[in-house]
Parts: structure tokens; sequence; C-alpha cells
């Protein structure tokens, strides 16, 4: 979520699900497709993107350029809000 181009650009996505198939964790993955972005905008982008990944075993992972980033999860009955740290902001 956020600014489209940038995830475009760096194939954020892709990113993201090919470093979970390589054994990361989903919370590392969406780190690192972030500091993909972060670097090739000389390391303070002005604008927010954010990455949730839920992998095949339940596992999730969440993380934001900019602070501010929320998600709603829904599990067993019970629904939360989740606040996610930015890496840069």
């Amino acid at each position: 979520t956020g600014l489209g181009e940038a995830v475009i650009k760096t194939t954020g996505s892709f990113l993201v699900v090919e470093l979970m198939n390589q054994g990361y964790s989903p919370q590392i993955a969406c780190e690192e497709a972030l500091e993909r972005i972060i670097r090739q905008n000389e390391g303070n982008p002005d604008f927010q993107v954010a990455y949730i990944a839920l992998r095949k075993d339940g596992k999730i992972g969440a993380a934001a350029i900019q602070k501010g980033f929320k998600y709603a999860l829904s599990a067993e009955n019970e629904t939360k809000l989740h606040s996610v740290k930015g890496i840069v902001g």
C-alpha cells in the first residue's frame, strides 16, 4: 500500500514473496523490500509504502517506511488493530 510506482520500480511485492520462498520470515521480507525502496530514494523517501505478508503457515509480517501505518487482523473471532513502526519516520 502507498506509492504504487515505488513498489513497481523495485518489484517489491515479488521480492517479498521470493524472500519468503528462500526462508525469510514475513517480517524480514517486508523490511528488506522497503530497504530497497529507501536506498533508491537516497535514504529519505518523503512518501509512504507499507507491506503486509502472510505466509501459508500463518506467520504474518508488516513493515512501513513512515510511522503511522495500521492494519486490522481478524483471527479466531477476534479483530485487532496493529500499529507498524516506520523504518525511516
